[in-house]
């Protein structure tokens, strides 16, 4: 069967933290480790409503200053430190770039309100033919519902489709209903593999 379609995560795959010195940095100088930061950025509770849309992004920042004990002003600087080392992966993003008109592509991301806005700003929202976003849509991944409704969104067959992601429990939550996953480990073999598949279906 053709693979037409080409969904795929953002946070982990097309965005990652290639230095992670800056994270550190900043979780030092709030007397804790990069682990504790993660945590309070993107463990908690806020950090899930905000995933669901059930609080807009800006909430759960200002909850994030809160735990922090810092000023908003305070706070956001340090999230920027937090952030510093993360960078989009030019190479994947061309690739991407280069499957249409033939395939579909898609993104599929547990992310906040904000991320539709952040992907325009850096200029490759030109890469995706749709966009499906946790916070928008309230359904988060590996629930079987997010990725039908992708589908459904793409006028996908899910055999015909394939999901890229960096955790194994949503690659599986793919399979689930029909899709084809690759588990993105390593950035390299993660896309050789990809374009082995495309290209035995071409």
């Amino acid at each position: 069967m053709t693979v037409r379609n080409v969904f795929i995560d953002f946070g982990g795959v097309i965005m990652r933290t290639e230095d992670r010195q800056p994270r550190i940095q900043a979780a030092q100088e709030l007397g804790m480790t990069d682990i504790e930061l993660e945590k309070i950025v993107f463990g908690s509770e806020t950090a899930a409503l905000a995933s669901t849309g059930e609080i807009p992004e800006e909430a759960h920042w200002q909850a994030v200053a809160a735990a922090l004990k810092r000023s908003r002003e305070e706070a956001d600087r340090i999230v920027d430190c937090f952030f510093a080392g993360d960078r989009a992966d030019a190479v994947l993003l061309d690739y991407l770039r280069s499957l249409r008109p033939d395939r579909q592509v898609c993104l599929i991301s547990n992310a906040w309100s904000g991320l539709r806005a952040f992907i325009g700003r850096q200029k490759f929202d030109d890469v995706f033919d749709h966009m499906v976003i946790s916070a928008e849509v309230g359904l988060v991944k590996p629930d079987e519902r997010i990725y039908r409704l992708a589908l459904e969104e793409m006028h996908a067959r899910a055999e015909e489709s394939v999901f890229l992601d960096d955790v194994l429990a949503n690659i599986e939550g793919a399979r689930a209903v029909g899709m084809q996953g690759i588990h993105f480990t390593h950035p390299e073999r993660s896309l050789d593999e990809l374009k082995r598949l495309l290209n035995h279906h071409r």
